[in-house]
């Protein structure tokens, strides 16, 4: 009998109900051994030891019940786990069924480790499953745990390895006739054990993984990208969704062209996953990416890189925004990934690179992917679309213009993308130190927090705590760009007399200052230490250089 999962298709996804099947403990290793189940690679990794180990062998000649084994049956290949410790582990025969593990990956890896005798290094030790031993001195009634991994000099004991593969004769013959019968008892209770299982027949990759999820309630629940590496694993290609998103970020020993180089490795593999979607199928809902077949994802992977590096290469060269931690969304690669892949990878004309800037402040300005991201990304890619044939995609008028107020009443928090989308403009301006008129040098590790380093208070908060409640020194419209070094010289100074004695190693300080959207020591009240005053006049200065970027001339 059959039921029906509903989903966005015309036709209902027809699944069959899951099987209930006891299988003996022989039967599951020939399955093992034969490649017909399979570990899937977004499982854990094999992390219980042999004392965890012993007691489910122990479970199992008591008698007790050890929880059921669930498996998803499909032709699906996805990428799995090739080796336990020393021993690999075969493929599935080409065309066959595989059943993946979703429930009882440890209790199933344990199991087969001790059959096999596998040895397995684990924090610089070896551990070897052959060392986990039955007690013959205790029959399986003993309340106490008759197996273990450490073995008593006064006992005598066996090796479940041991119990399990050599010839009963040879056992009779080790440990004698008194010990016979108990060996023959344990071997049998082993190897006629009936393990619980239930196996779900070709369901669809989504809801096997929401099963997984679901099931794994201890951890957390799979990410779209984990389900991906899965699905679009492909050996013959040398496709490894995983590691090529780990070139991406750092290169490889082939290619050193990476996004680390280029100060963006903070991009989350969602949006990379996003950003193959988006050129794939024209859009970034979960449910479509799931239904790229692997071909198709495979080769639209070094294009989508290829039209990212120009993506990258334009914010930072066009947009003069040097590093990846400044993006108000790391989503906003997303729809830029796109618009160069249409655009066959040319660089933008000037009416388009001013379009590119204005949906890029608008994006952060109007806190556009804080909510309902896919279908605003889907809605984005339309605009692209646009801005290709140097139109102006429609925007509400109310979102093109910034008010000084709003800006002078900006609380700073480095995780806001109204305020990122700020700071994208400061860093835009090139900005220089203050006291030596350098270029000042941007890093992510030095942008993650509101405290990190290149963030400098121009009037510095402990000054302005002395006067004014300690929120009021946080505004956005104090906040400079500077290095680290510039910042320490600074500390908790007052800005006329800081300003003063930065002059004498910067004959440049004027500049240096209109770099930062400072223009004049005293219109912007510098000289008397009119915090007011700054904050008024900068956020003049910022609201109308925003709103520049918002309505550009075309």
């Amino acid at each position: 009998m059959a039921t029906k999962a509903h989903t966005d298709q015309k036709e209902p996804t027809v699944l069959l109900r899951p099987e209930n099947v006891d299988k003996k403990y022989e039967a599951l290793f020939l399955e093992i051994d034969s490649g017909q189940i399979k570990l899937p690679m977004f499982q854990r990794e094999f992390v219980w030891d042999k004392e965890q180990s012993a007691k489910l062998i122990d479970s199992l000649l008591k008698g007790y019940p050890i929880g059921t084994f669930i498996f998803w049956k499909t032709r699906e290949a996805l990428r799995s786990v090739k080796n336990i410790g020393n021993h690999k582990l075969p493929e599935t025969p080409k065309g066959d069924y595989a059943q993946y593990i979703l429930d009882g990956q440890q209790r199933i890896t344990s199991l087969y480790a001790i059959r096999k005798g596998i040895r397995i290094s684990k924090d610089g030790k070896e551990i070897n499953y052959r060392d986990i031993y039955v007690n013959l001195d205790y029959d399986s009634s003993n309340d106490e745990q008759i197996v273990t991994s450490q073995k008593d000099e006064k006992k005598v004991y066996i090796s479940v390895y041991d119990l399990l593969n050599r010839k009963m004769g040879e056992l009779f013959k080790q440990y004698g006739e008194d010990k016979s019968e108990l060996i023959e008892e344990y071997k049998t209770k082993l190897t006629t054990y009936d393990f619980a299982t239930i196996t779900i027949k070709d369901y669809p990759i989504d809801i096997a993984c929401d099963i997984f999820s679901r099931i794994n309630t201890g951890g957390r629940p799979l990410t779209l990208f984990e389900i991906m590496v899965a699905m679009t694993y492909d050996e013959a290609k040398g496709f490894d969704l995983a590691l090529k998103y780990e070139e991406l970020l750092n290169g490889s020993d082939e290619n050193d062209k990476c996004l680390s180089k280029a100060k963006f490795d903070t991009v989350p593999a969602a949006t990379v996953l996003q950003a193959v979607a988006a050129i794939t199928v024209d859009s970034i809902r979960a449910k479509d990416i799931l239904k790229i077949r692997r071909e198709k994802f495979i080769a639209n992977w070094d294009p989508m890189v290829s039209s990212m590096f120009m993506a990258v290469d334009f914010i930072r060269t066009k947009l003069y925004i040097p590093v990846s931690q400044l993006l108000p969304y790391a989503s906003l690669l997303v729809p830029f990934t796109y618009f160069f892949y249409k655009n066959k990878n040319k660089r933008p004309t000037e009416i388009q690179a001013k379009l590119l800037r204005q949906f890029f402040y608008w994006v952060g300005l109007n806190w556009r992917y804080s909510g309902s991201t896919e279908t605003k990304i889907a809605e984005d890619l339309k605009k692209m679309n646009v801005i290709l044939k140097e139109k102006m995609p429609k925007y509400s008028s109310d979102e093109l213009n910034i008010s000084a107020d709003d800006i002078g009443e900006t609380l700073f928090t480095a995780g806001n993308s109204n305020v990122k989308a700020i700071l994208c403009l400061l860093a835009s301006l090139k900005p220089r130190n203050l006291d030596d008129d350098s270029d000042v040098i941007l890093d992510n590790s030095n942008l993650k927090i509101a405290t990190s380093r290149n963030y400098h208070h121009f009037f510095p908060r402990k000054y302005v705590e002395k006067n004014c409640p300690s929120w009021e020194a946080n505004l956005i419209a104090n906040i400079t760009l500077i290095d680290a070094a510039s910042n320490n010289k600074i500390r908790a100074k007052a800005p006329s007399l800081y300003v003063g004695e930065l002059k004498t190693g910067n004959s440049k300080l004027l500049s240096s200052l209109r770099s930062h959207l400072i223009n004049g020591q005293k219109s912007f009240g510098i000289q008397e230490n009119n915090y007011e005053k700054f904050i008024k006049k900068r956020s003049d200065a910022i609201a109308e250089a925003l709103n520049e970027a918002l309505n550009p001339e075309i």
